[in-house]
């Protein structure tokens, strides 16, 4: 397990508009951007199985979905890992975990890889936050979760949550986020 951390976002990436994807889910149709086109915010999650630091926020996740889905916010978490190295990232272990878990919002796979390195995730979770504006969705936050990975108990700053009230409420997160870290996504 390669520790990695996300760089800040520049000004110039804040503004980027989220490249489109076709992925097939868990639950067995495939998903595109145009999916969520009916939301104001869209949270896209590089996650996969097998990671430690994925492991310890999948209820934080879920419960972003949870408290955020009233709110016209999207989350879909996209594994992106090779499958073949790493068989608990398979799509049937997807599909258990999500059970599992109770994933309420999409969980998809990458298997080419092509989404991840059209949106330049880098490790696992790797969340990126986007803006619904003009019918686009453009980048507005790329950070981490919270300030505590591993223990919720210690969470004094949920980093992520903040970046959506601000989108929500008209204004836009600001430019110093921190990185997100876990571990590296697992290239082929």
């Amino acid at each position: 397990m390669a520790l990695t951390y996300t760089q800040p976002p520049s000004e110039k990436e804040l503004g980027s508009l989220a490249p489109d994807f076709k992925l097939l889910g868990v639950d067995g149709r495939y998903w595109s951007l145009s999916d969520f086109s009916k939301h104001q915010a869209l949270v896209v999650i590089f996650m996969c199985n097998h990671c430690p630091y994925v492991i310890a926020v999948q209820d934080r996740i879920n419960a972003l979905a949870r408290e955020y889905g009233p709110r016209a916010v999207a989350v879909v978490g996209i594994n992106s890992n090779d499958t073949q190295k790493y068989p608990a990232d398979s799509f049937d272990a997807m599909k258990l975990r999500s059970r599992e878990q109770g994933f309420v919002f999409p969980y998809l796979l990458d298997e080419t890889q092509q989404v991840a390195r059209e949106y330049g995730a880098v490790c696992t979770p790797d969340p990126f936050v986007f803006a619904q504006e003009g019918g686009r969705f453009v980048l507005r936050y790329h950070g981490r979760i919270d300030d505590s990975w591993k223990e919720p108990e210690k969470v004094s700053s949920r980093d992520l949550a903040l970046a959506l009230d601000a989108i929500l409420s008209g204004a836009r997160p600001g430019p110093q986020q921190q990185p997100a870290m876990g571990c590296s996504i697992k290239w082929r």
